[in-house]
């Protein structure tokens, strides 16, 4: 089977080639570091199969190309999904699968990592010290013990997020159109979305972009909240209305903002723009703040997490092949 693989990385070839020598399966993967859209859709005219990441295009536009060359599958190498019209490739006799879930844990730890960064001030204090510095006014933390921290959406990443926080004291609440049975046995306890939003000290971001969803965060809510209220997202970029949130830090209702997602992502993420004017204005006012800490999507970046992509998204190949679907992973 011959698969391109779009907006490849190094990692990514080396994770998906050292799988496919564990198990000798036949696969002819050709990856490319283009992102798929319409104009770069012609790179898998000669394939069987396509392999795409959360920021590549697959609008009617770009299903109907890959139709007409044959091509009747599109594995994706994550679990979100919204960059594709699922449905119309269903009407179209495509097949679509996924990687439900990997390493939840990878993603939980990176949530906790930015609110324990943010709070205690880490990254500042860690240029202080290699300059000899070593004042500590201006570092001033809180104890998580016993603050409120509202964990919206409890999949597998939010049931995560919410047992590291248990470990710390944390009261939590969750929020989430399908209440967790997993998250009931433990001491966190659902409530309303509003009711979240104005008790919460830390809320956290742990559910898909869907129409519903978008710009969950807003002028609206961000009304609502604590003063001081710390906002951490590392699900969607679109979860958040990012002008919104400008705002929000301005007025000092939001005192910190941890992001490893940002909404035009897609632009600027995954590349090296080291020597490159960004001309993305609303990205460049985030980084003058300095209550605002911003990961470039990295936080489902563990080998474990890789290893598992990598095995997940093989095996979807495979099963597409031999006409098998998981139901877990296939979405059409």
């Amino acid at each position: 089977m011959r698969v391109t693989v779009f907006s490849s990385q190094t990692y990514d070839k080396e994770f998906f080639i050292a799988h496919i020598r564990a198990i000798s399966a036949d696969i002819d993967f050709d990856f490319q570091e283009a992102k798929l859209t319409d104009q770069t859709a012609i790179l898998a005219k000669d394939a069987d199969a396509i392999l795409v990441f959360v920021n590549d295009h697959l609008d009617r536009s770009v299903i109907d190309q890959l139709i007409s060359f044959g091509i009747k599958h599109v594995a994706l190498r994550c679990a979100g999904y919204n960059n594709v019209d699922v449905e119309y490739a269903k009407e179209q006799g495509m097949s679509v699968s996924r990687v439900p879930a990997y390493s939840p844990q990878a993603v939980a730890e990176h949530t906790i990592a930015l609110m324990m960064s943010l709070n205690r001030k880490l990254h500042k204090a860690y240029n202080r010290v290699k300059e000899s510095n070593f004042d500590l006014n201006g570092l001033l933390g809180f104890t998580l013990h016993h603050k409120k921290v509202g964990v919206i959406g409890t999949g597998k990443i939010g049931q995560s997020v919410v047992n590291i926080l248990q470990g710390f004291g944390c009261d939590i609440l969750c929020y989430d159109i399908e209440e967790s049975e997993q998250i009931k046995q433990t001491n966190a306890q659902y409530t309303s979305l509003e009711s979240l939003v104005t008790q919460s000290d830390i809320i956290t971001l742990h559910c898909p972009l869907t129409p519903e969803t978008e710009h969950l965060i807003n002028d609206e809510r961000i009304e609502k909240m604590k003063e001081g209220v710390m906002i951490i997202n590392t699900s969607r970029g679109k979860l958040i209305d990012t002008k919104a949130v400008i705002k929000g830090i301005k007025s000092k209702k939001i005192g910190y903002l941890g992001l490893d997602v940002y909404e035009q992502e897609e632009d600027l993420f995954f590349k090296n723009r080291s020597s490159e004017i960004i001309d993305d204005d609303v990205f460049q006012r985030l980084l003058t703040f300095p209550n605002v800490l911003i990961t470039g999507h990295q936080g489902f970046f563990t080998q474990e997490a890789l290893e598992e992509i990598a095995e997940t998204s093989i095996n979807n190949l495979l099963n597409f092949n031999k006409d098998e679907r998981n139901e877990s992973c296939f979405l059409c």
